[in-house]
């Protein structure tokens, strides 16, 4: 299995390198639409339009979900009895019993991890991520998270986002309707198993900043490769959803709204 991990990422970063080193071009996506990559003295430039991943499930997605689902089980010590992404939302949802935000979320980061081979994410952080000035590396995973990652969060595109320098990049994520969040119907488990230990992960093991923002009315979600977290995150201040699993319990008749107890 970390075989086959390992070849799919070494495949779509030899083909972001390849791309990086070309002249200009456009090529067309399954649905039609168009993507350019270009490079320049200051590194990666503006792209015109973003890359768009939307597919029907196939086999790989099927080996992601087990793989993940197995990891999380590895870590939380309980397998639900449902299967597939019913079963994957359960053992989320045991992730947070018993446990602190903050435990939480290194368990998650823990997982993240035990996704890759050993070195991999050594070798990223060493090499990769130090190219102009990190914007390499930020393209990078962006495409690596929008081919590999659907599966998790549904369809999903590649586009192009605005830096701290001032530049801009086509080095984000645009989730249109994130499954995981509309599937647990929670700001915590978004929060504490997916949000900050993503983040986190990314910056800390790959070298590669990086912010994202769930919005809890359309369930959509922005990664911005290449951007710090703000020192104030909204997100985190957000109230519970009304469909909330984990609030219904605590909600009373004068409470109108209240925040996420897992948040």
């Amino acid at each position: 299995m970390a075989t086959l991990l390992e070849f799919q990422f070494h495949s779509i970063c030899e083909n972001s390198l390849r791309e990086l080193k070309r002249k200009p071009q456009f090529r067309r996506s399954a649905n039609h639409g168009l993507f350019r990559v270009s490079a320049g003295e200051s590194g990666i430039q503006k792209t015109t339009e973003a890359l768009v991943v939307s597919r029907s499930p196939g086999v790989l997605d099927h080996v992601f979900l087990n793989l993940f689902r197995n990891k999380m089980v590895q870590e939380v010590g309980w397998d639900s009895e449902k299967a597939g992404y019913d079963g994957l939302i359960d053992v989320a949802n045991r992730l947070m019993l018993a446990r602190t935000n903050s435990q939480t979320q290194e368990a998650a980061v823990r997982i993240l991890r035990s996704l890759f081979p050993p070195l991999l994410l050594e070798l990223y952080k060493i090499l990769i991520a130090p190219l102009a000035q990190g914007k390499v590396a930020a393209v990078m995973v962006a495409r690596v998270t929008a081919v590999s990652c659907e599966w998790l969060m549904g369809s999903c595109r590649v586009n192009t986002v605005d830096l701290g320098d001032g530049s801009s990049l086509q080095s984000g994520v645009f989730v249109e309707r994130c499954k995981y969040l509309e599937e647990s119907k929670c700001v915590g488990i978004c929060v504490n198993t997916c949000k900050l230990p993503t983040q986190a992960f990314f910056m800390d093991h790959m070298g590669v900043p990086l912010v994202m923002e769930p919005n809890f009315n359309d369930f959509s979600c922005q990664f911005k490769f290449g951007v710090s977290p703000p020192e104030e995150d909204s997100s985190l201040k957000e109230p519970c959803l009304e469909v909330c699993p984990n609030a219904i319990r605590h909600r009373t008749t004068t409470t109108l709204e209240i925040k996420c107890p897992k948040a």
